[in-house]
């Protein structure tokens, strides 16, 4: 799953108690309103003569219906493929004619569009995806793309998810995770149900969630808001809101683990052991104070070859080759809180897990120190910042936590905010979460029996 809202791990910030300096103000994003709901944010970017431009849809794999599984991700594929003014497959051609990139992703939350074109091409950007918006052709032909692109999603998912160990024992796990909650099952769907999805289903879903009111469009670029509103008047303007009554959003809070389970799963594919334990995390939608205070506990904990774990059980015992801590904070909903290892040979995972814990167990009883806590909360805090040197990764920061309910302002605080974490509060965050008393799903990832 992709960390928008707090990119942890991905820089190191190395210069200990050094901060980073925000983006300039002519930097600001926007935003406004069209007449038919349709909320644009301006993201300017004049380094270069480029643009991102993004639509984020309000739906994703948790808004599916019962025994529809897959169907989100689905219509993405199938969104590429025609409308009533553009044929089969042109859409990615006059794209990538203009010189442009584009591409598509579907979570639990939401599904985006994108293309990054020269900003002459805007305009054109624009039209193409009004158009696919209104006028997507979706029918009963077994070569049409409904059911062409079902097909391409079956053999998606036996090579990502089936053909793929690791990915599969991590479906098991989440399966068991979310019991019961709408992310319980994969993006991707079942392949029963993603088998039996019809042209009918397809077309139901795009009248629901696919117009104005439930979009958003993210430009980020060589841009001014004017130069976007003129543009996004011309031709999102004129498209009519469905006034589809959707029973909207289908989030709920996540119930604690009833009960601490293991789940095994080996594969002749597998060529070394995998020692993972999850517990209840939480989300910045749903307690952001204490998801501020996690980031910081885990990036202590766990969050590189400099953090307390790596240092003990890595560097000084020597009872693993890799060992981390992280947390899925950027989900609407509570995601799972996770340490993973794995283990040198000749020690079992069952021999990790017991280190693993007790050196948790250590840590905790003593505390962090503030120099550690400054280093992790510097860390985050840049990381967040550098992310607007990437024009790709603003659009992408800004549209995902729009998708979740967050506003501009709250996006922009991330770094003061995180910078403010104590000492005491990101270590009563990881207490809380990794406390005694929690129930947790440990999952096993083994060579096959006779590969050990």
């Amino acid at each position: 799953m992709k960390r928008i809202l707090v990119a942890a791990g991905l820089l190191a910030f190395a210069v200990a108690g050094a901060s980073a300096e925000a983006a300039p103000a002519a930097n600001t994003p926007s935003s406004f309103t069209l007449d038919n709901g349709m909320q644009v944010v301006v993201v300017p970017d004049h380094r270069a003569p480029v643009v991102t431009h993004m639509v984020w849809y309000r739906v994703g794999a948790a808004d599916e219906a019962p025994g529809k599984s897959g169907i989100a991700h689905l219509f993405e594929h199938v969104m590429f493929k025609q409308t009533k003014n553009i044929g089969p497959e042109e859409f990615t051609s006059i794209v990538q004619r203009s010189g442009g990139q584009l591409n598509a992703f579907t979570s639990w939350d939401y599904t985006a569009y994108f293309e990054r074109v020269h900003k002459d091409q805007l305009g054109k950007m624009m039209e193409l995806e009004a158009e696919r918006m209104v006028n997507l052709i979706i029918n009963d032909d077994p070569k049409g793309p409904f059911i062409s692109e079902r097909d391409v999603v079956k053999e998606e998912r036996r090579q990502r998810i089936e053909n793929n160990p690791g990915a599969l024992l991590q479906e098991m796990v989440l399966n068991e995770f979310w019991k019961g909650h709408p992310y319980e099952i994969t993006v991707i769907g079942l392949m029963d149900e993603v088998a039996a999805l019809t042209p009918q289903d397809g077309l139901d879903f795009y009248r629901e969630y696919y117009s104005p009111e439930n979009a958003i469009l993210v430009v980020a670029g060589d841009v001014t808001e004017e130069d976007v509103r003129v543009l996004a008047e011309e031709h999102y303007g004129p498209l009519q809101p469905t006034g589809q009554a959707h029973s909207g959003r289908k989030w709920q809070p996540v119930a604690p683990l009833a009960e601490t389970k293991l789940i095994t799963h080996s594969d002749p594919k597998v060529r070394q052991p995998v020692w993972s334990r999850y517990y209840l995390g939480t989300s910045f939608k749903r307690d952001p104070e204490t998801a501020l205070a996690l980031e910081v506990g885990l990036e202590v904990l766990g969050g590189g070859m400099t953090s307390r774990l790596y240092q003990s059980l890595v560097e000084e015992q020597k009872l693993a080759i890799n060992i981390a801590t992280f947390a899925w904070t950027t989900l609407h909903d509570e995601g799972p809180a996770v340490i993973y290892g794995t283990p040198v040979s000749g020690v079992s995972l069952e021999a990790l897990d017991a280190a693993v814990m007790a050196e948790i167990e250590k840590i905790l009883a003593g505390g962090f120190t503030e120099a550690e806590v400054v280093r992790a909360r510097n860390k985050l805090a840049a990381t967040a910042i550098y992310q607007q040197d990437s024009q790709s990764s603003m659009a992408n920061h800004y549209g995902a936590n729009l998708a979740l309910g967050f506003t501009l302002e709250e996006i922009a605080a991330y770094p003061d905010e995180v910078r403010q974490v104590t000492p005491e509060q990101a270590l009563a965050a990881v207490r809380a979460v990794f406390g005694a008393d929690k129930n947790y799903i440990t999952s096993h990832l083994l060579p096959a029996e006779g590969d050990l």
